[in-house]
Formats: C-alpha cells, structure tokens, sequence
C-alpha cells in the first residue's frame, strides 16, 4: 500500500512540475523518465506491421496494441507491476504476428469420370461428378486442368485412341457448355496404353474407361 502511494505521490508530483512529456499507444505519459519496455513494446509493434504479420495476423497486431495501450494507462494509473505485465503481453503477441506465415497452399482435387464399354457418352454420374468438378473451378479461376483420355484394352490401339479422344472431347464440351473456358482445359487422349488396374476383370476394365482430370497450373 505504501509503494502505490508512493508511486501516485511521485507520478502526481511530476506532473505538477513537468507536465507531460509526451505520449505512447496514445496515452500521454505522466512523467519524463519513462520506462524502456514502453519503446520496447512501441518497437515490436511497428516491426510486426511492417512483417507478413500485417497481412496474415492483422487481428494480433490490433490486440497488441490494445493491450500496449491498457498497460500504459495501468501504470500511469500506479498499478506498475500489472501494467509492465500488460505492456510484456503485448511484446509476445506482437512477435507472434511478426512470425505469421502465409497458410498453406489449398490441395485442389478433381474427380475422374467413367464409361460404358465402347462409349463415349456421359453418364448420369459423370455429369454430376463434372458439374462438382464445373464449383470446384469456378471459385478457382486461375487454375489450368487437363483432361486425359484412357480406354480399356478391348480393341485395337488405333480404335481405342479415337474413343479416348471422343470421349475427351464430350468432357471438354460439357466443361466449356457450363462456363469454363476452353483455354482453361488441355486435352490428351493415351488410348488403353496408361490403365490404371487389370484389364483381366470386369471391374478392372471399368476402371480403365476413364477421363482423368488433374490440375496442372
């Protein structure tokens, strides 16, 4: 009790014979002699705006110096040791803006469609998982895709590239006819030399019929 009257004593004091001497987080100061954690704190704070902080933790940034600011009137108020505390809180979420990173890149995924024996229509499933595919690119605007088309192994190497390339070509019209540019697409039809599992099965060969569509920029 007796520091704290001291310290009001001596704060009220200084005031009467000096006046302010000037002004930290927009709190004047009430003495000359201010405390080096003050331009500390000022010091970190300007250093996070000027890092990627500002742009990636702008919402730190504005709590430190809130706190800066409710520590210096703390300790001008004569609660010395909470205000210090204050002013040392806001220092660490300062530095912690200062480190922010940008986040990580987004992982874009695309789903692949699928085709009956020796067809290249779309089947109902396929135009759902493109229209999906259609959302996906639309709130990315600046990615580039490609579409690769693949056959299974019934049939020549000659047949089955056209079909790849047909059915290539009905998944690039069904894309541009939903609003995503052409330039946006590349196109490649590999024919049954690329399969992805057995052509031995059923199954295997089902999953070999394919449009895969990968995003490439």
């Amino acid at each position: 009790m007796k520091t704290r009257l001291m310290c009001c004593f001596c704060v009220i004091s200084l005031l009467l014979l000096l006046g302010c001497a000037g002004s930290h987080f927009g709190v004047q100061d009430k003495s000359v002699t201010v405390p080096d954690q003050f331009s500390e704190t000022e010091a970190a704070i300007a250093s996070a705006e000027k890092s990627a902080g500002a742009k990636y933790c702008p919402d730190k940034i504005a709590k430190a110096k809130d706190l800066a600011r409710k520590g210096a009137e703390t300790y001008w108020a004569c609660r010395t040791a909470e205000g210090m505390a204050m002013l040392a809180d806001a220092r660490k979420l300062a530095k912690e803006a200062e480190g922010c990173q940008p986040p990580p890149p987004k992982v874009i995924s695309l789903n692949w469609v699928y085709f009956d024996v020796n067809k290249a229509d779309l089947k109902p499933q396929a135009i759902a998982t493109l229209d999906e595919n259609v959302r996906v690119l639309k709130e990315n605007p600046n990615l580039t895709i490609e579409l690769a088309g693949h056959t299974d192994a019934t049939g020549s190497d000659s047949y089955n590239t056209m079909l790849s390339q047909r059915r290539v070509q009905n998944v690039q019209q069904y894309l541009t006819s939903k609003g995503i540019p052409a330039s946006r697409l590349r196109t490649v039809a590999f024919g049954k030399s690329k399969p992805v599992a057995e052509n031995q099965t059923k199954e295997g060969r089902a999953k070999n019929r394919r449009v895969e569509i990968r995003v490439i920029q």
